[in-house]
């Protein structure tokens, strides 16, 4: 046996084995009868090679797999979840095609992920304004607008355009508005009442008069201070005080029309505001009141007001509110000067 040949193919098998390179073996070095050995050990090492490299792209696409199938469970877990967290939300959520017009998701259906060309029956009897969803063509974009339901309900409405499985939709966000409207509507009141009557404040009598006469309107306004408030309070006690107001009030409110504006602007005084310029018909409407007023029977003691009308004359009108209170106050007080004269001990 030729010891070169020999040497040279196991130093390449040793190489194989024990390298963490990768030998290399030059057949040209061998005899002739050795030539045809060394490359079906090469081919057979490259063979291995390939073998070894498939083994680990395996390997890695097994990982791959199992890693890409933990994520697609993670995935389905939260989409289970966020549909849940969804169908349980007060609001509704509603996804529409944009041509077909088909409700393509709605939380409150039943069946998730199902498709209905049309709306299920709780929310046509909810929202009986359902239609209007549909003809909503998303021209702005987005959109935030206000419609009523049933039962008096009102809701607030969240519009814009998506892509949705590659179709072209609108979400509508739907958010029952009725507690909130309650609320507003009860705060708004009460900052506009006077809670001892029930009638419009200061603040809202002030607010009115800015506009009316911003915009130039022909108003009549009386000005009405309550007679002997002082003296009922310190004689009879603030309880009977203010039923002494509650009945003023109740004899003026009586003989007027709800459109008209009347408000307390202070413990005795009270404005009362009509459209048109109504003075000499308003004075003696006032007079005829104030007559019912002493004469009635509310208490053992005198009842009594006094009152001054001035006109508001539109676009002709070159006065403040502040001006306008002023000589209605001046106008007033001649009308008290004249029930102090009948009533000296009430009218101070």
């Amino acid at each position: 046996m030729n010891n070169k040949n020999v040497k040279l193919l196991y130093d390449y098998v040793k190489g194989i084995r024990f390298s963490s390179g990768t030998p290399s073996l030059d057949v040209n070095k061998l005899d002739a009868p050795y030539q045809e050995l060394g490359r079906e050990l090469t081919h057979l090492h490259l063979a291995v090679n390939e073998l070894n490299e498939y083994k680990q792209k395996e390997q890695q696409l097994k990982e791959d797999k199992q890693k890409l199938q933990s994520q697609i469970e993670k995935i389905e877990g939260y989409n289970e979840l966020l549909v849940a967290m969804l169908s349980k939300r007060d609001e509704w959520l509603l996804v529409v095609d944009t041509e077909t017009k088909e409700i393509l998701y709605c939380n409150k259906r039943k069946h998730i992920g199902t498709t209905d060309k049309s709306f299920c029956r709780t929310c046509k009897s909810r929202l009986t304004f359902h239609p209007e969803l549909l003809k909503w063509s998303g021209e702005e974009q987005y959109s935030v607008w206000e419609m009523s339901g049933a039962d008096d309900t009102n809701y607030r409405i969240t519009s814009f355009p998506i892509e949705l499985k590659e179709r072209s939709s609108y979400v509508h966000i739907i958010v029952d508005i009725t507690e909130e409207k309650r609320m507003a509507h009860n705060l708004t009141s009460k900052a506009y009442h006077d809670p001892g009557t029930g009638i419009k404040n200061r603040l809202f009598f002030e607010e009115y008069m800015d506009i009316l006469l911003r915009e130039k309107q022909q108003a009549t306004l009386c000005y009405l201070d309550l007679d002997g408030l002082k003296y009922v309070n310190d004689k009879y006690g603030h309880l009977e005080g203010d039923m002494y107001i509650q009945n003023f009030v109740e004899i003026i409110r009586k003989d007027f029309r709800s459109g008209d504006t009347f408000a307390r602007i202070g413990g005795d005084e009270f404005c009362l505001v009509l459209s048109g310029n109504m003075k000499e018909l308003l004075d003696k409407k006032l007079e005829e009141i104030l007559r019912e007023f002493q004469e009635s029977d509310f208490s053992e003691y005198q009842c009594s007001f006094s009152f001054g009308v001035v006109e508001i004359p539109g676009i002709k009108n070159t006065l403040t509110l502040d001006e306008l209170l002023q000589k209605a106050d001046e106008l007033m007080y001649e009308c008290k000067r004249r029930n102090k004269e009948k009533y000296p001990a009430l009218v101070r």
